[in-house]
């Protein structure tokens, strides 16, 4: 293991197993509702045609859309090892400014469509006790577990985490077995491997186009199989993916062959549950909630991550993020929790049943896997990939892409509605914070800091002011060391004068690598005017105050400034001066004559802003020692504004 990214880099036994409880829950429980679902808007009737046709579609979807795009080309577009949509856009995120739209559509729809996730991996699982109990109330079980896993957020997942692995291994199996069983009696259904099939249900089956959105379930966790490259390695998900994609496409061509031998039947119940031996059913029931439940787990620690990823590139507003372990990547994100957790239950209460939610499951993922497709060319083209390769892969999944989209718009009016919604909401805050941010850059007033460079000298020896503090703290967003904003020269020489015995300006780059942590030290006044900047990678947690107190023992230690207090009755002793940082929050000042869209857009930010993270707490510093001063954001003052003088 890579112990500086926490990566895997290499692969064992053990390396496989971990792969395998990580990544491939959501992808690995869609045989609990695919069949089931392309059964059901076929008509409801078992015939030859729509069984051979939707078990071929399954195959080449999983072979074209994820094995293909996913697992042979997309998992190359590694950002110093980790993967995501995220990852992807501050790969390309140079080449063309536009781009941070189909990045934050992508993640908005990636999120959306985790809402339905736990309750239709959970609700497939317990159903099948009404095979037995046909009476059975099954909505209490399922809020229940999916509200347990949703609680244990808080402690960390390292211990339900180490048995992961084995429990998909033995889910992975129980499917292999149980599709085997089927095919050796009834071998004949390998036929469907032929794509004339899959033609044939899409060309000629009254449904057969709109079948391809059920179809489309049995991929719909490809996206995360690049999401946890960070946490897993590719080298273990190609390898894993084999046993993965073999165990899957026996538990389908095995429901399949079991549904042949009821054809012209009518038929309403889960063929995975109808292909399990009755002694067997209680025990396959408990594995398969067990997997429900991994599902669920991968989906809500990939949205934690996909929060913090999107905060960090100002996608997002600021949000509470804890560290429950000392692991990496294990993170806890309070306000995302509470969300997912009220979505998920309000998706339990409203559709009920798995077999609803299957109606809804899809349209929004297709939007991300579209959006990835997007960057993921922008970045083939970004490492000089011959063109004619470039377009026929484009047009190849764009073509898979658009189509399945298209058929999962009939979903639309059966519930798919409820994943857009949310995705539309999530897509207006990450917008909306972004564009802000935006406008506010082009009209911050930067000053050329050597102009005042003897001013800061002379306040320095000043001793008619008094002392505001031994060490002064600013945080700076001037991207160039010569450049400082006007709110913090005013903040020095105007509001009230601010004497220090040393001035530091701190200055955060977020880089588009993952991991880096690297800090700069520029002298503008040697010892006295120092400015530091972070170049901190967007997955590294922005604790400015412990960075900013390993750098003064460096300086310290080296000579380049000494901050033992200037009090005689302290400095004797060697106490270190006293720190005060300030901190800017900013306010919409009344005095804006703005265009309609940049008001409405600044109006709502400041709204999210009140609602997220105080930028103390974000930063991780001390409340002890900062100092909050407001700053009126003045964008654009009315003009020709004319006054008469009377008497």
């Amino acid at each position: 293991m890579d112990q500086k990214h926490g990566h895997i880099n290499k692969f064992s036994f053990g390396t496989l197993l971990i792969t395998l409880g990580i990544i491939y829950g959501d992808i690995g429980t869609s045989p609990l509702y695919v069949l089931k679902a392309i059964i059901h808007e076929g008509g409801g009737v078992i015939n030859e045609q729509l069984v051979l046709g939707g078990v071929s579609c399954i195959f080449w979807t999983l072979t074209l859309q994820t094995t293909l795009k996913y697992i042979i080309l997309t998992l190359r577009a590694d950002n110093n090892g980790e993967g995501g949509i995220f990852s992807l856009f501050a790969l390309v995120r140079r080449n063309k400014k536009w781009l941070y739209l189909p990045a934050i559509i992508g993640g908005c729809t990636l999120l959306a469509d985790g809402f339905i996730t736990p309750p239709i991996s959970v609700a497939s699982a317990i159903e099948g006790l009404q095979i037995k109990y046909p009476n059975i109330d099954t909505i209490p079980i399922i809020v229940v577990i999916i509200s347990l896993v949703f609680m244990m957020q808080r402690w960390g997942t390292t211990l339900v985490g180490k048995a992961f692995g084995p429990l998909m291994l033995v889910w992975f199996s129980m499917l292999a077995v149980l599709g085997g069983v089927q095919i050796l009696k009834h071998i004949e259904i390998l036929k469907a491997l032929n794509p004339y099939y899959a033609y044939d249900l899409l060309a000629n089956y009254p449904q057969g186009f709109w079948l391809l959105g059920a179809v489309f379930l049995c991929t719909t966790g490809a996206e995360a199989l690049y999401s946890d490259l960070g946490h897993c390695g590719k080298i273990n998900i190609r390898i894993t993916w084999v046993y993965v994609k073999t165990s899957l496409v026996l538990n389908y061509f095995g429901q399949a062959a079991w549904l042949m031998e009821h054809n012209n039947q009518p038929y309403s119940d889960n063929p995975f549950f109808s292909i399990m031996p009755q002694w067997f059913l209680f025990s396959g029931i408990i594995i398969a909630t067990l997997a429900a439940i991994i599902a669920s787990q991968a989906l809500i620690s990939g949205s934690f991550t996909l929060i913090s990823e999107a905060t960090r590139l100002n996608f997002w507003p600021k949000v509470g993020i804890k560290y429950p372990t000392v692991h990496r990547g294990q993170l806890y994100v309070p306000s995302i929790n509470m969300l997912l957790w009220v979505g998920c239950i309000a998706v339990v209460f409203y559709f009920k049943e798995s077999s609803k939610m299957e109606a809804a499951y899809g349209l929004a993922i297709t939007l991300t896997m579209l959006m990835t497709t997007v960057l993921l060319t922008s970045w083939l083209i970004m490492k000089n990939v011959n063109k004619l390769l470039i377009g026929v892969l484009l047009f190849t999944f764009l073509s898979l892409e658009i189509t399945f989209l298209i058929a999962n718009l009939s979903k639309f009016k059966h519930g798919g509605y409820v994943t857009l919604v949310i995705a539309a909401a999530l897509f207006l805050v990450m917008y909306i914070w972004n564009k802000a941010k935006q406008i506010q850059r082009r009209y911050i007033h930067f000053n050329d800091v050597n102009k005042y460079l003897p001013m800061i000298e002379e306040l320095m020896k000043d001793e008619t002011i008094p002392k505001y503090a031994g060490n002064l703290v600013f945080l700076t967003n001037a991207n160039y060391s010569n450049l400082l904003e006007a709110k913090i020269i005013n903040s020095i020489f105007k509001k009230r004068p601010k004497r220090a015995d040393t001035y530091w300006l701190l200055h955060v780059n977020v880089s588009d690598e993952p991991h880096t942590i690297e800090y700069k030290v520029t002298h503008l006044i040697k010892g006295k005017f120092i400015r530091i900047d972070f170049n901190l990678g967007f997955r590294v947690e922005q604790k400015i105050n412990i960075y900013f107190r390993k750098v003064i023992d460096e300086l310290v230690k080296n000579g380049e400034v000494d901050i033992t207090s200037r009090h005689e009755s302290l400095r004797k002793y060697q106490m270190a001066g006293d720190f005060q940082f300030i901190i800017f929050e900013r306010f919409l000042s009344y005095d804006n004559d703005l265009p309609f869209f940049d008001d409405y857009i600044l109006d709502i930010y400041f709204l999210l802003k009140k609602l997220s993270l105080p930028t103390v707490r974000a930063f991780g510093l001390d409340n002890s020692v900062v100092q909050v001063e407001n700053v009126p954001l003045i964008i654009s003052q009315p003009k020709n504004v004319k006054m008469i003088r009377v008497t």
